[in-house]
């Protein structure tokens, strides 16, 4: 750019340009002269960014030639010809730039500078007077076009708004200005714990919402697991964001969780250095973190959505916006890159804090932290697969192969009619994992005396014991099975966690005493009178159960969360006598790049309708027990996974959208005053992104009869 202090004579062209323009309308030639004299000339070349967003420079300019462009946080408000004008507001206010220019082509200006207009006002007092009038009639029809703008996005609302509303904060209530955004109201933090969003009327939304009734809100803090989910989900458009600012042509997309880390599937990681990337993205993320960027919500009219997500090549995107129902759709960013907008997100990057990444197979790995997510962690060097990535490799290239590779392409195939033929690809597929697991225990039928089967809760384990003695029959084994569920000690007698609740997990809320004791006898050859718990009432029926004894040949399978744990059986199995399964639900498909459905929440939506329909709990007591029921599976479940002989992953690809026929109402149940509101607000949003499957397509013997009733087995 260059500058020049002597403001020539303008040309007949360029003065008519003026004249026509918006600040100088009306001016006569002789006047716009007298403006330019105080002026400079400056110059600017094709493509340059001249003023930047936050500028704290204060100039007026005026267009003689070329064509430049305005933005605003990225965004197009127009473009400007000869004759138009900038930065009239930055000169008379003297506050920063509220947008950037960008020259198109090569451009003419003149400059006036706080300085030289000062100088125009002392000498020409009435013509600076005119120019002030104008722009002020300039920003008056901006307004007024916004106004209409916004008007029509709220459908014609005519009743004006109330200048205060009522807002009830615990037990305090204020009178505050409509329009006041919750992060003017909450604290940023509470009981030493990250405020990351609001619960406006009990809804989980961003600290950036502004109030326009009265209503009752709280704080929503990382240490919920609603607000856990937020946190994450901030910091993973983060990392996508500065990957993008890396190499918009990297592909990369949020894989899979593992408790508190999360897969980042990077395309063709095998040629890429990822312990580069890993350091280069946590740099960049520290970067963006620092320097404290607003995190976005834009709401976009689907088309635009739809052609953005397009061109970008983020088709799973795409194919989920063509069953939206309404016609926006609202988009996040903190950047260049655009994600859907799956819920409430921080207001800005600056608390994005404690992550690391490490390098991993699939590309990177991102570990959380702590709960606390601005206590820094130490490096955890480069991140194992895990024992299941094999199945959980195979699983995906089928369904790669099926063309389902997203929520979006699934709702297609079902649209299209092709959902019986994925329900049999689903069920086929189980069905030939179970046989394999069958196959290898008969291969070591000579030594294995106990098969023990674990998972977390509502993984299916009771019903893929059934599926597998139906393998093992096959292979000429007769298992007997044993579940451990049957075992719990009566309600009153059951240990309690550190709020005082029930802990149903505990490895102590089993009667080890009993479970072992009849193990003990069934392998030394004995008839045994086994237990059964009636959950209804809570109590535990020593003698309720079936008789059963081990034939010789035959195996006794047991069931439950703590299958794996070495405590459970103590020294009864002998060397090589006992093999273990792991079962969980793993495989899970994605909105877009940065949102994917929850293996956690998948458990969640079982158990919720499985305990509305046999064990006498509502949706919402299942909510407000999950974190519990998580706590404890961290504690006694998960730390056990290397144990297991074999794992298999018992998600279905289609059981969401059959989940939804159930848990939609379910969820519905819940009262806006309950506790468990934000969460089933959430699974209502995100069962309602898929197109419903009514369960008369699903067979008998799925996993999920377990849960929605109507399954061939007995429970």
């Amino acid at each position: 750019m260059s500058a020049s202090p002597e403001q020539p004579l303008a040309a007949a062209s360029t003065l008519a340009a003026l004249a026509r323009g918006p600040l100088l309308a009306g001016f006569t030639a002789d006047e716009i002269e007298t403006v330019l004299r105080h002026a400079e000339s400056v110059e600017v070349p094709e493509g340059a960014v001249f003023l930047r967003e936050g500028d704290e420079s204060h100039d007026l300019y005026l267009l003689l030639e070329g064509e430049a462009q305005i933005r605003r946080h990225r965004l197009t408000l127009g473009t400007l010809q000869p004759g138009g004008h900038f930065g009239a507001l930055a000169l008379l206010t003297r506050r920063p730039r509220s947008a950037s220019v960008l020259a198109l082509t090569p451009l003419r200006l003149a400059r006036i500078s706080p300085a030289r207009w000062e100088a125009l006002a002392a000498r020409e007092t009435r013509l600076a007077l005119r120019i002030v009038q104008t722009a002020l009639v300039d920003v008056r029809e901006d307004l007024m076009e916004m106004t209409d703008s916004v008007g029509a996005l709220l459908q014609g609302r005519s009743l004006p708004r109330a200048k205060e509303v009522v807002v009830q904060l615990g037990d305090r209530r204020e009178r505050v200005r409509t329009g006041t955004p919750l992060r003017a109201l909450l604290p940023a933090e509470l009981d030493g714990e990250l405020v990351v969003a609001g619960l406006l009327g009990q809804k989980p939304v961003s600290l950036n919402t502004p109030l326009f009734a009265d209503a009752a809100v709280a704080p929503l803090t990382v240490g919920h697991w609603e607000g856990r989910q937020i946190y994450t989900r901030s910091v993973g458009l983060l990392l996508l964001e500065a990957a993008f600012q890396i190499d918009p042509g990297l592909a990369v997309r949020l894989g899979p969780s593992r408790g508190a880390t999360q897969i980042v599937e990077v395309a063709a990681a095998g040629s890429v250095d990822r312990g580069r990337l890993a350091s280069r993205l946590a740099e960049r993320m520290e970067r963006m973190a620092d320097a404290d960027i607003p995190i976005r919500q834009e709401w976009w009219a689907v088309e635009e959505a739809l052609s953005h997500f397009r061109e970008r090549g983020w088709d799973d995107a795409a194919h989920l916006l063509n069953t939206a129902r309404q016609a926006n759709v609202p988009l996040a960013s903190c950047g260049e890159l655009y994600a859907l907008s799956m819920g409430p997100l921080l207001p800005s990057t600056g608390a994005l804090r404690g992550f690391h990444l490490a390098p991993h197979a699939e590309g990177v790995l991102v570990d959380y932290g702590s709960r606390d997510p601005r206590r820094a962690r130490a490096s955890s060097g480069t991140a194992p697969a895990g024992r299941d990535g094999g199945m959980m490799d195979e699983h995906r290239r089928w369904l790669a192969a099926m063309g389902v590779t997203s929520v979006g392409a699934f709702n297609d195939l079902c649209i299209s009619g092709e959902v019986r033929h994925l329900i049999r690809l689903a069920e086929g597929f189980h069905e030939k994992r179970i046989g394999q697991a069958a196959d290898a225990i008969a291969a070591a039928r000579d030594r294995i005396r106990i098969i023990s089967i674990a998972g977390p809760s509502s993984s299916g384990k009771t019903t893929f014991i059934k599926r597998l003695t139906v393998q093992l029959q096959i292979n000429g084994i007769r298992p007997v099975g044993l579940s451990l569920d049957d075992y719990y000690v009566d309600r009153d007698k059951t240990v309690r966690d550190q709020n005082g609740d029930f802990d149903f997990e505990a490895l102590e809320a089993l009667d080890l005493g009993m479970l072992q004791d009849h193990v003990g006898r069934l392998l030394a050859g004995e008839e045994v009178k086994t237990a059964h718990y009636d959950f209804v009432a809570g109590r535990s029926q020593p003698e309720g159960g079936p008789r059963i004894r081990l034939g010789r040949g035959d195996l006794l399978m047991l069931e439950g969360i703590h299958g794996l744990n070495p405590g459970l059986l103590g020294a009864i199995p002998a060397e090589g006598q006992l093999f273990r399964v792991f079962v969980h639900p793993a495989t899970t498909l994605p909105f877009d790049r940065l949102s994917r459905v929850s293996a956690t929440d998948l458990r969640l939506l079982r158990r919720i309708i499985r305990d509305r329909h046999h064990r006498g709990y509502g949706a919402a007591e299942n909510i407000v027990r999950w974190p519990s029921v998580q706590a404890g599976e961290q504690k006694h479940i998960f730390p056990y996974h290397g144990e297991a002989d074999a794992v298999f992953d018992a998600s279905l690809i289609y059981e969401p959208a059959v989940l939804k026929v159930f848990a939609e109402r379910y969820l519905l149940e819940v009262p806006a005053s309950h506790p468990a509101y934000p969460t089933a607000h959430r699974l209502r949003h995100l069962i309602d992104r898929f197109v419903s499957i009514y369960p008369d397509h699903v067979p008998p013997t799925s996993m999920i009869r377990e849960f929605i009733g109507g399954s061939g087995f007995e429970y």
